[in-house]
């Protein structure tokens, strides 16, 4: 659990929060912090990318975390953390890239116009975190074991979803990349990983004929070869992460 800081240290941190943003090169007014090998680090890239935006990356030590991060995101302490300009700083990955997407709405739009499939995006994009940040992060066997089970159940939803989203056409989004597709494309390095690691197909052909596919469209897309880190980075990511304190 996170402890309250006193009024003198928070006005410490918020002095040094804004000497830090004042020192911080002129250069681009969007930055973003965060962690090579996060895979929600890499979501954001990837729509920063999509959308043609500028930035500036801060690389972030969370074994030595930074005043910058503990004073732009005080309650959760982790990246990734987006700087535009004058505005309050952004935290967490799908609150990030919906505030891309309303501030570059003309350029790669990502979620449906429908208001009813926006909301299905959103209910499973959450859905979907939930699920594999517990597998990520657990090391009980047993447990692992169990959310496998889930996962399979999870990917077999998916591949439903796909069909409906995608209209018959390539990806989530249709004829080009969409939310869905950022939100599960991120974790397509992780699940190469897995399938090393834990001896796990998480999308099986015999299972997601269709998700199969998407997923090799997916690492054909030019955007996710140049932001999708490597199985070895995956792997030093994930043994800094158990490493932390709870």
């Amino acid at each position: 659990m996170h402890q309250l800081s006193s009024p003198s240290a928070f006005r410490k941190r918020k002095k040094t929060y804004h000497l830090l943003l004042f020192s911080m090169t002129q250069k681009c007014e969007m930055k973003l912090l965060g962690a090579t090998g996060s895979v929600f680090v890499t979501r954001v890239k990837f729509v920063l990318k999509l959308k043609s935006i500028e930035y500036e990356y801060i690389e972030e030590d969370l074994c030595n975390k930074s005043e910058l991060l503990l004073t732009s995101n005080p309650v959760l302490q982790r990246v990734p953390v987006l700087f535009h300009a004058n505005e309050q700083p952004i935290a967490e990955s799908l609150a990030i890239i919906e505030y891309l997407d309303e501030i570059q709405p003309d350029v790669h739009p990502l979620l449906p116009s429908d208001p009813s499939d926006r909301a299905e995006c959103r209910v499973l994009a959450y859905i979907f975190d939930t699920l594999m940040k517990e597998f990520m992060l657990t090391q009980d066997k047993e447990r692992r074991e169990e959310l496998k089970k889930r996962v399979i159940e999870g990917f077999g939803m998916l591949e439903q979803v796909f069909m409906k989203l995608s209209k018959g056409k390539a990806f989530f989004g249709g004829d080009d990349i969409g939310y869905l597709d950022v939100v599960v494309g991120c974790f397509l390095g992780w699940f190469k990983f897995y399938e090393i690691v834990f001896d796990f197909k998480v999308i099986e052909e015999s299972r997601n004929p269709r998700l199969a596919q998407w997923g090799k469209r997916m690492w054909s897309h030019e955007v996710a070869r140049s932001v999708i880190p490597s199985q070895e980075i995956h792997m030093n990511f994930l043994n800094m992460l158990r490493g932390l304190p709870k």
